[in-house]
């Protein structure tokens, strides 16, 4: 798939590049949003805003009262074999483009509509649906794999060791965080040097994976119940 960048990324200015989090991102436990990286790609310089949490859909958890690892795999495997469409476009994105978090963010990027988000790569956008669709509490909500990886390390919830239901990033050629390119939820660590993954933005769908740990730059751990 073609890279998908923003055009608006020379009018964020300053402000945007320094990546502040706001302070309603601790007090709700959840990440900043910015535009995501998909596998594959360089992400875009962009700013970053706090997430409120939301309940899910058809009976979803809420925040409150949190979910399991299970959960958010179980979830997560009934979304296997979405596609993006011929432009691009998600029903990740569509609920991002739909929500306050992609309002939110919109605003801060100086775009007047959170529409900026249709046809964007997804994979970080399809991690933070899992956590609000079952209202995992730590979970973050993203759409930029680099500042969803900074927050779960500032958090102090980001490790090296593979466990169900972790978000795992990775970084295809290194270099730690500053290096993640794209992000998934683990299903399985195989204890041989791979894991078993469901990642959106992966050949444009939602698929299941088996991932060498090598390319893994870290794990970030929600608060599972």
């Amino acid at each position: 798939m073609t890279a998908r960048t923003f055009d608006l990324t020379k009018r964020m200015g300053t402000r945007f590049a320094a990546g502040a989090v706001l302070s309603l991102a601790s007090a709700f436990g959840l990440a900043s949003l910015a535009p995501s990286a998909h596998a594959d790609t360089k992400p875009a310089n962009t700013a970053h805003v706090a997430a409120a949490p939301q309940a899910g859909a058809n009976g979803a958890k809420t925040a409150t009262a949190g979910a399991s690892a299970q959960d958010v795999i179980k979830l997560a495997r009934t979304q296997i074999g979405t596609h993006e469409d011929a432009s691009g476009n998600s029903k990740f994105n569509d609920w991002y483009v739909g929500s306050p978090l992609g309002e939110q963010n919109a605003h801060r990027i100086g775009s007047k509509s959170a529409s900026v988000y249709k046809g964007q790569s997804w994979c970080d956008m399809f991690v933070s649906w899992l956590g609000q669709h079952t209202g995992t509490k730590g979970m973050g909500a993203d759409a930029y794999t680099v500042s969803h990886a900074k927050w779960f390390k500032k958090t102090g919830r980001f490790g090296q060791t593979p466990k169900p239901g972790a978000v795992v990033f990775f970084a295809w050629n290194g270099g730690g965080i500053k290096g993640v390119e794209h992000v998934g939820i683990v299903v399985k660590d195989n204890h041989d040097g791979t894991i078993n993954t469901i990642e959106g933005n992966t050949g444009d769908a939602v698929k299941k994976k088996v991932r060498d740990t090598s390319t893994v730059a870290g794990y970030g751990y929600p608060q599972y119940r």
